[in-house]
């Protein structure tokens, strides 16, 4: 695993191991696939990693220019790789990670109010377990959450057979690419 573009573009970063085999990092070329759609979005954004494992996803967005990146897992082991990758990769970096379980409805609010400055953001990764459906419930927690503004784009990381609306409340898809086994579906909200 490595990261693959940007100021630490070719940089290894620490994975799970055999023994940490609930952690399924995003692969290389998924990412690399991903921030090609998302572009120059990633330049100072400010970027919510939820589910963020070992941080494949924020770590890709602080190589490619992202402002500042807020890391979401339930699992310590994971946590303690991502805070091993960041020192690694970006020891002067803006990001701050969290351990929270996010099957809570109340944890995104939890979130927003250990925050510093409390704002929306620009970009949120969304990669729950695959096969465990969370998928269109996290959409709604994060759509009545006050996380996003209207020009959030979510990206959702699902298998590839996950069947995701097309609208969730006002969130709306505007895109949604299939690689290999993986299915990313992005979202931004729009009028009703």
């Amino acid at each position: 695993m490595r990261i693959t573009g940007g100021t630490a573009k070719g940089h290894t970063l620490k994975g799970p191991g055999k023994k940490h085999r609930a952690l399924r990092p995003t692969t290389d070329r998924v990412r690399e696939a991903v921030f090609s759609i998302l572009a120059d979005h990633v330049i100072g954004a400010n970027v919510l990693d939820l589910f963020a494992g070992t941080g494949s996803y924020g770590l890709e967005a602080l190589s490619r220019g992202a402002g500042s990146v807020v890391f979401v897992d339930r699992d310590r082991k994971a946590l303690e790789i991502l805070a091993h990758n960041l020192r690694h990769c970006f020891p002067d970096a803006s990001a701050r990670a969290f351990q929270l379980d996010l099957s809570r409805s109340s944890s995104l609010a939890c979130l927003y109010s250990h925050l510093p400055t409390q704002a929306s953001f620009d970009l949120i990764f969304l990669d729950p377990p695959y096969e465990k459906n969370l998928a269109e419930n996290l959409l709604e927690m994060v759509e009545d959450s006050e996380l996003i503004s209207d020009g959030t784009t979510i990206l959702v990381e699902e298998k590839k057979n996950q069947l995701l609306p097309e609208r969730v409340n006002r969130l709306k898809l505007f895109d949604s690419r299939r690689y290999g086994e993986t299915g990313i579906w992005l979202y931004t909200p729009s009028s009703p």
